[in-house]
């Protein structure tokens, strides 16, 4: 799945990417390999992530393995997304909300990918790449059925939906 989200994103070098939801940083770490690899041009990687202890886990493994000077790991509410750094060429998301989070959709930069999870608590959900053309218009893509953990947050699902 790693491998076809970066895929459809289209990850080049020198880009700068959101990634929603950081987990271990395994994601943003294959990412940072192809927008920022050694010696390479530096494009970079924020990955937000709303669980401190997956931030500090996330911290500790792209630490550990060379990636810190080329992945942020920050703690918050990724439906929000990142503003200080938007816009973005791609951002990624890596848990599955109910529809596609506004403030997303207006921190990718035009000529921008998204790919995200839409749909139900771990089912009937679908992954959508999202692409925004110079002016802005936005076109969607169901790449197919998948499952994938909630999307918590203002633009995802609540806490208390999560029972």
């Amino acid at each position: 799945m790693c491998v076809l989200m970066c895929d459809l994103l289209k990850l080049r070098e020198g880009m700068k990417v959101l990634e929603v939801g950081a987990g271990s940083g395994y994601h943003a770490a294959l990412c940072a390999e192809i927008v920022a690899p050694e010696g390479g041009k530096r494009g970079h990687v924020y990955t937000i992530e709303r669980l401190e202890e997956l931030v500090e886990f996330a911290k500790r493994n792209l630490e550990k393995t060379g990636y810190g000077d080329r992945v942020t790991v920050i703690l918050g509410d990724g439906t929000l997304g990142y503003p200080p750094e938007a816009p973005y060429n791609a951002i990624l998301v890596t848990a599955a909300g109910p529809s596609i989070p506004e403030p997303l959709l207006i921190q990718l930069a035009p000529n921008g990918r998204m790919v995200i999870p839409v749909g139900q608590f771990y089912y009937n959900q679908v992954l959508v790449l999202v692409e925004k053309d110079e002016e802005g218009k936005v076109k969607k893509r169901n790449y197919g059925p998948v499952a994938f953990v909630p999307l918590v947050g203002r633009y995802g699902w609540e806490h208390q939906s999560l029972g």
